[in-house]
């Protein structure tokens, strides 16, 4: 690694991140949710559905009040149609909607799921060969209308189309370019990718200098971990490229270990206003807990998946983004016109106008016409709160 030739302070790298993410300065309303896609990269999705479903309360968190069914029109171009999908879904981070024009930079995961075993599930003979007919006999398809995506068992006994039409999403046969209530659906790839982007021509170096490319673009700056995370790359994978991905080493003062600028984040000055907002946990802005850590001094753990007992913040604790801090967490709910944030956890008594703003503001986007509080961690800022909400 060259020795870094620019030191940043801690403020000035989060300052970058927030910018590089969308947080600071003036939003691309131009560009529009189908900007914000290709800014970030990646779009984690997720099945919890609390005020939206994750993948919408990404552009929210950047745009401000988008209407929830142009998020999923910008998204998502039916196939056959007049013009090719603006997106793809495909796994990176996680499951996540991709532009379209990086379907060239995941043919290095294509080809080695290709090289796997079989994993989990077998499949008689014919069943994928059978997937792919009806594909091309009928168009766009759900694991449902390709005959069924369970069997009678537990959760994951999927069927036979359901196993070969995952499979062939995995090796590139097949693509997901729409949900339709929540279900993928499925289409052949040769028909759903523009001619000029359908081919895995770029080997395997190539993809990952690429994609560490454009997570050191959308990160702004960080570590060998952040980096190779957004994509879900290994850390050997990263430092096969680094050198060649244009990205410039840094030292980032309170940082331990080395890292890395994208070019055009060190161009200027991040300046601007700061969004006000709550942030789903499946946001790329905090993504990597030891980068969200790092960065704004902020520990998050989703706790969805834990006993409900043993919940610190609440089920879908959303952190609120004020004046380019997290400053506190936000555990919402709907009960018909009213958002209820049955938990709310603050930084401090300065935490209050911010949180309030974010509260407000997410509540008409949802068609709320009223907040209520239930619990505040410190007792004594309800009050406060409860004023700035009515």
């Amino acid at each position: 690694m060259p020795s870094p030739e620019l030191t940043l302070s801690a403020d000035e790298a989060r300052r970058i991140a927030l910018r590089a993410q969308g947080f600071l300065g003036a939003p691309d309303r131009r560009s529009g949710i189908r900007g914000v896609l290709r800014h970030l990269g990646a779009v984690q999705l997720d099945t919890i559905s609390v005020l939206a479903r994750s993948h919408e309360l990404i552009p929210y968190a950047r745009l401000g009040a988008v209407g929830r069914k142009n998020v999923e029109s910008a998204y998502w171009t039916p196939t056959p149609g007049p013009t090719p999908p603006h997106a793809f879904e495909y796994w990176s981070h996680a499951a996540c909607i991709l532009p379209i024009e990086e379907w060239p930079h995941f043919a290095f995961r294509r080809r080695a799921y290709r090289s796997r075993p079989h994993w989990h599930h077998d499949l008689p003979d014919g069943a994928y060969d059978q997937v792919i007919k009806q594909l091309r006999a009928e168009g766009p398809l759900t694991a449902t209308e390709l005959g069924g995506a369970k069997n009678k068992g537990e959760w994951w006994d999927w069927s036979d189309s359901k196993i070969a039409v995952e499979r062939a999403l995995m090796y590139g046969e097949v693509v997901c370019t729409e949900r339709r209530s929540w279900k993928r659906v499925y289409d052949l790839a040769e028909r759903a990718i523009p001619d000029e982007l359908l081919h895995d021509d770029l080997d395997d170096r190539e993809c990952v200098r690429r994609l560490v490319a454009l997570a050191g673009r959308s990160l702004g700056v960080g570590t060998r971990a952040d980096i190779a995370d957004y994509h879900r790359l290994k850390g050997e994978e990263f430092d096969a490229v680094v050198a060649d991905s244009g990205l410039v080493p840094v030292t980032v003062e309170g940082w331990d270990k080395p890292a890395w600028a994208d070019p055009e984040s060190l161009a200027t000055p991040p300046r601007g206003r700061h969004r006000t907002t709550l942030l789903s946990p499946f946001d790329s802005l905090i993504w990597e807990r030891a980068r969200t850590e790092r960065i704004f001094g902020f520990t998050h753990r989703l706790e969805a998946y834990v006993p409900k007992p043993k919940r610190v913040y609440g089920y879908f604790a959303m952190p609120v983004l004020a004046g380019g801090r997290l400053v506190g967490r936000v555990d919402p709910a709907r009960e018909g016109s009213t958002l209820v944030a049955k938990q709310v956890s603050l930084e401090g008594p300065k935490a209050v106008p911010g949180v309030a703003q974010a509260l407000l503001e997410a509540a008409r986007w949802v068609d709320c016409d009223s907040v209520r509080i239930e619990r505040v961690d410190r007792p004594e800022l309800t009050a406060d709160l409860v004023r700035a909400v009515s």
